[in-house]
């Protein structure tokens, strides 16, 4: 099964990404993941996409698709996958039905008041664990793996509001696009505890 995570930024993308894959063995591809990956090492595709993050606003479409479609010629997709962080807009949804069978589209529905909070909280850590200072309890390092965690450089009010304002304008309007094909499902839990969202999900996903 190939499907979608979609929903605002802070919706619970990643931490449900996470669970998804981990019980029904589907690769998580995060674009976030593939553009901080080239960041770190320092690619010219990578000091480009680091550009666009800094000003809160998006990678350029026909960049993004290019990197999605590279990546779904690999081995390990075959077996099903997840993308979490695309398609991000109309063009990038009908550039992917050109090269992907897509079986499900998963809405994550949080309200917007919450979302800030969430973000700008955010803790990370390099293997891909996302937690929130609330719950963290003054810990500074990864319960998984150790490792130091990190706020990323675009969790702050001001890129967070831009971020927000861009969702609603560009990937938004996903929802209408893959409710058409009969793809969409909607998780109206996506306010609740992680295990309640992925409760939801799983009876979903069956």
């Amino acid at each position: 099964m190939n499907i979608i995570l979609l929903g605002a930024p802070g919706a619970g993308k990643g931490t449900q990404a996470s669970k998804i894959k981990q019980k029904y063995n589907l690769l998580h591809i995060s674009t976030g993941d593939i553009f901080r990956a080239n960041i770190k090492g320092g690619t010219e595709i990578g000091k480009l996409a680091k550009s666009y993050i800094d000003a809160g606003v998006l990678v350029p479409d026909e960049v993004t698709c290019d990197i999605v479609k590279d990546r779904l010629t690999w081995d390990d997709v075959k077996q099903g996958y997840m993308l979490d962080g695309f398609p991000r807009n109309l063009f990038q949804a009908k550039e992917l039905d050109k090269f992907a069978k897509i079986d499900l589209c998963l809405n994550i529905e949080v309200d917007e008041s919450l979302l800030m909070d969430r973000i700008c909280g955010r803790r990370v850590c390099a293997c891909g664990e996302s937690y929130h200072i609330n719950t963290l309890n003054g810990s500074t390092t990864c319960a998984k793996c150790g490792k130091e965690l990190y706020q990323r450089a675009d969790d702050n009010p001001e890129t967070v509001k831009s971020r927000l304002d861009t969702y609603n304008t560009q990937t938004a309007p996903l929802i209408d696009y893959y409710k058409s094909q009969g793809k969409l499902v909607s998780v109206t839990s996506g306010e609740g505890s992680p295990d309640d969202v992925f409760a939801e999900i799983c009876k979903i996903l069956g």
